[in-house]
């Protein structure tokens, strides 16, 4: 398009120029990790129909599992209430929450990652120098966002149609919604906040602060009917009531609010100056207060690291609490006891819970110590690590900040949840918390995959997203799909011990402990030898 043609187009034409350019750019950005959040969350939705099958065959066990739930207002608090009895309703009762969660979190990632980050690098003050919309990037971005729900929604829809096409298609929209509604949060926060961490961190604690008020709506009611679920876009999916009587009306809370919000977004980013915010960073001390790389590395990372502490804290609690009632619920069905088992050993129910739900505050673990380490991948591609290493710091001293914090971080965290288990469950605080500190190798196996791809080939370091998320869903969906025991070993966290209840075996902690060490020395030596691309 010639610049004279350019400049006699409408405003609004113009206001979105290149748009389709921007739009299929964020896709080949975003060809890994898109089809990731969205695999890993249609797999975990479509795997619960087989599951639930073998657990609650008959309708007596699922009339038992509806009045267990209704008297349970922690287990509630977790998975929200039973609205059916159908293997549909069941599936929408145990994945919704989570799936709603998880493409809330994609959307929050792809809106931030090609509006704020752009504009953070630098890149997109290059892109605005051509022939680009004021309003192109934002608009490309949302629309990214709309392709990968819109995905997810289709393969719902698609793999749940044999339980109800109707319910099939609102639970699809549902969470579609879920995740548009975090997208346009997502995008209003970005035009409001001048760092895209500070812009991840504000909209996660929206979402937080979602789950928290559909946890005390539904904690509270048995239906969903609370102020409190209503209050929350987690709330209205439950509210959605697919495959038990649907209310069509609640997508139009989802597109109303998605709607309404990016009417907002779009009117902030026609106010501002490209690389400003309506909240400035305060300036800071007139003279400098750190004392090192590895002060800075805390310094940049202290934010993330508390959000995180205080959300393991607070998980370690509710799973603590949930212990007792989790072996009331599961009774006498013997598929929901395998899985425990499988998951967390062949000890008792209750020890078999508290190590499953270690187990798997270790694989969340997993993606804080991986958004950690990318850390230092961020700073060199945004040209903020040049300046440090063009001082009297080398490139292992400066990375080294960074490690403490990721790797040391995750300690913090499993011990945390560690003391959170023991103060819900409220017996054996030892026990519980070395099931939790188990964990600690294979979340820094985890760990030196991100450093060793980030040391010998940064332009992939992002694929340690991919290898977190591949442990996760193992660890997650493997056992309830009683996949083979060849399956589950390809995780590290396969190989720990099942604690509480089982014997301590110290030969596979010290294994992948070594291994950690191996692959961070590995990637810590590919960086002193490489290019940096800053």
């Amino acid at each position: 398009m010639s610049a004279t043609a350019f400049a006699v187009r409408p405003a609004s034409a113009r206001q979105l120029a290149g748009t389709g350019v921007l739009l299929r750019f964020a896709l080949r950005r975003d060809r890994v990790m898109i089809p990731l959040w969205v695999g890993v969350n249609a797999l975990m939705v479509l795997s619960m129909p087989s599951t639930l099958k073998g657990l609650y065959a008959t309708p007596a066990e699922r009339a038992d599992l509806i009045g267990q739930m209704a008297g349970s207002s922690s287990l509630r608090a977790m998975v929200g209430p039973v609205l059916g009895d159908s293997l549909g309703a069941l599936t929408a009762w145990r994945a919704g929450v989570y799936a709603g969660a998880l493409a809330a979190v994609a959307g929050l990632l792809v809106v931030v990652r090609h509006t704020r980050d752009e504009e953070e690098s630098g890149r997109q003050e290059m892109v605005a120098s051509g022939m680009v919309g004021r309003r192109a990037s934002l608009t490309a971005a949302l629309l990214a966002a709309a392709v990968a729900n819109g995905v997810l929604a289709l393969l719902v829809t698609a793999g749940l149609a044999g339980q109800g096409a109707a319910g099939a298609a609102a639970f699809g929209l549902g969470i579609a919604g879920v995740g548009m509604v975090f997208a346009t949060t997502a995008a209003i926060v970005a035009q409001l906040t001048e760092s895209a961490r500070l812009a991840r961190g504000l909209t996660a604690a929206v979402l937080g602060a979602a789950f928290v008020l559909r946890a005390a709506g539904d904690s509270a009611t048995d239906d969903g009917s609370s102020p409190l679920t209503w209050a929350s876009p987690l709330g209205w999916l439950t509210n959605l009531r697919a495959f038990a009587g649907e209310r069509w009306w609640v997508l139009g809370l989802f597109a109303g609010a998605a709607l309404v919000q990016g009417a907002v977004a779009y009117a902030l980013a026609g106010r501002r100056d490209l690389g400003m915010s309506f909240l400035p960073s305060r300036p800071g001390p007139a003279t400098g207060r750190l004392d090192g790389a590895g002060a800075l590395a805390w310094r940049l990372q202290r934010g993330g690291v508390l959000g995180w502490s205080i959300g393991f804290l607070l998980a370690g609690l509710v799973y603590g609490g949930m212990a007792d009632g989790a072996a009331e619920l599961v009774g006498d069905n013997e598929g929901a006891r395998e899985i425990f088992r499988r998951m967390g050993g062949q000890s008792g129910l209750t020890d078999a819970f508290l190590a499953a739900m270690a187990g798997m505050l270790g694989l969340v673990a997993a993606l804080y110590i991986v958004a950690s380490v990318l850390r230092l991948h961020g700073e060199e591609t945004s040209g903020r690590a040049e300046p440090v290493l063009a001082g009297a710091v080398g490139r292992l001293r400066w990375a080294a900040g960074h490690l403490v914090v990721a790797f040391g971080g995750s300690v913090l965290l499993m011990l945390l949840a560690g003391a959170g288990l023991a103060l819900g469950h409220g017996e054996r605080a030892g026990a519980v918390l070395g099931a939790c500190l188990v964990q600690v190798p294979a979340v820094w196996v985890i760990g030196g995959v991100a450093v060793l791809l980030y040391g010998l080939v940064p332009g992939a370091a992002t694929a340690a997203w991919g290898v977190a998320g591949a442990v996760l869903l193992i660890g997650w969906v493997g056992p309830a799909l009683d996949v083979p025991q060849a399956v589950l070993d390809l995780s590290p966290f396969g190989h720990l011990p099942k604690l509480p209840g089982g014997g301590m075996a110290w030969a596979p902690v010290l294994v992948l402990t070594a291994l950690a060490v191996t692959l961070v020395a590995a990637g810590l030596a590919g960086l002193r030898r490489r290019d940096m691309t800053a």
